[in-house]
């Protein structure tokens, strides 16, 4: 048999033993380098400030490890709770402590590995576990809207159960409502006061997109004592794109599916004195059958603009009370006049064809009208008739304070050679 293969293969176990250096055999599969060793168990080079065992840490109080003597030091360490998240901490430059940078969260188990070399170079590791006590407050979040199929102008919201004003504050608490949607969108949430949120991406969201919504703020503090408590996660089917805009001064409505027109229809908007709000609004709700009065608006019964009226296929599109809804006492001036106190009517035909064919979520546009911009927040959801920069302004991690994600965090020494 030729022998040339087995020359060739020495050959190049010498060459590779040369390229490696003094102390590394190569082939021969040995390695005398401190770092091949199997970690040696580092209990009596380390020492912990977590609480002795059978009691629970504060979590206001930072975890500390530190290296005992002067035969070792800390190499790395990595504090991870039961939810995943890591703790972020920093590290002496002379390997001689860890502290933890960010507050640990509360009710939770944490396992700390700690990563350690001796005078020689030999890796140590030691490994500890504890628990947080559970807070006293809780800030409770509701997510929303309820699970479902809403329209492209749909936002997503968070409730919370306590105020919290500080940017810091803000910041924890929005670094754990995560938003994500396949197709993937562009979003940000914005703080509309201190206990509520909306969440929109910079477009409407895609037709048919799939959104998930959920919280990580569970035992992460918050403010002064206040540590973040469970929120039951959402899902969301996105719908067709439907945008219904209305043109006042042509009194005509035209509805878009997915960028086709599907119908145009004769509408009376607000007369003079109660013009119809301009601006973009989203569909709040549907309702068959409305009783509409004056009253509700500020009008005096007996007055000459006193109204009590049965409203049917009212589709409400403002919290105190625009809708688009069938009028038939207004079809000689639907297409002709504004008339109405605000409201958007049709005919009761195609009152219950739009009723029909929109959903929660779906846009209402209504331009060219001598209203006033149609609110942000607070009288429905205006969120689209902010641009995206004024959007990204009521964002407390895109004002500066931060988007980091908790981490290990800290400096990672290099081990001696």
């Amino acid at each position: 048999m030729n022998d040339t293969p087995r020359k060739r293969t020495a050959a190049s176990c010498t060459v590779l033993a040369l390229a490696l250096g003094a102390g590394t055999t190569g082939c021969s599969g040995q390695d005398s380098h401190p770092l091949s060793a199997r970690p040696y168990d580092a209990a009596r080079q380390v020492a912990f400030n977590a609480p002795p065992s059978g009691t629970k840490a504060d979590p206001d109080k930072p975890l500390v490890v530190t290296a005992k003597g002067e035969d070792g030091r800390i190499t790395d360490v990595t504090a991870v709770d039961t939810a995943g998240r890591y703790l972020a901490g920093e590290l002496s430059v002379d390997g001689a402590r860890w502290s933890s940078t960010a507050p640990l969260a509360a009710g939770t188990r944490y396992t700390v590995r700690v990563a350690t070399e001796n005078g020689g170079g030999a890796p140590g590791l030691r490994t500890l576990t504890f628990e947080t006590a559970s807070p006293k407050r809780l800030l409770g979040i509701e997510l929303g809207p309820k699970a479902g199929t809403y329209g492209v102008g749909q936002p997503v919201t968070a409730e919370l159960s306590s105020p919290v004003a500080a940017t810091a504050d803000r910041a924890a608490v929005e670094r754990s409502l995560k938003v994500t949607s396949d197709p993937a969108v562009e979003g940000a949430w914005h703080w509309v006061d201190d206990t509520k949120l909306h969440y929109r991406p910079k477009e409407y969201w895609p037709a048919g997109a799939l959104v998930e919504v959920h919280s990580t703020l569970d035992g992460v503090k918050v403010g002064d004592r206040l540590y973040g408590g469970p929120a039951k996660p959402l899902k969301l089917t996105i719908g067709d794109r439907v945008e219904a805009v209305t043109d006042a001064s042509t009194h005509r409505m035209t509805v878009k599916r997915n960028g086709e027109v599907i119908n145009t229809i004769p509408v009376t908007t607000g007369k003079p004195g109660f013009s119809t709000r301009n601006g973009v609004k989203v569909v709040l709700g549907k309702e068959y059958f409305v009783r509409m009065r004056g009253t509700s608006i500020g009008i005096p019964v007996g007055s000459a603009e006193s109204y009590d009226l049965p409203v049917y296929y009212a589709t409400r599109v403002t919290w105190s009370g625009e809708y688009v809804h069938a009028a038939p006492w207004s079809v000689g001036s639907q297409g002709y006049a504004n008339v109405s106190h605000g409201c958007t009517g049709m005919s009761t035909a195609h009152a219950a064809w739009f009723f029909k064919n929109v959903r929660e979520g779906d846009i209402v546009e209504v331009v060219n009208s001598l209203g006033a911009p149609m609110d942000p927040f607070g009288n429905g959801f205006g969120d689209w008739n902010l641009d995206w920069d004024e959007w990204r302004t009521g964002s407390a991690l895109l004002q500066g304070s931060g988007d980091a994600a908790a981490g290990a965090g800290g400096a990672r020494l290099r081990p001696r050679v």
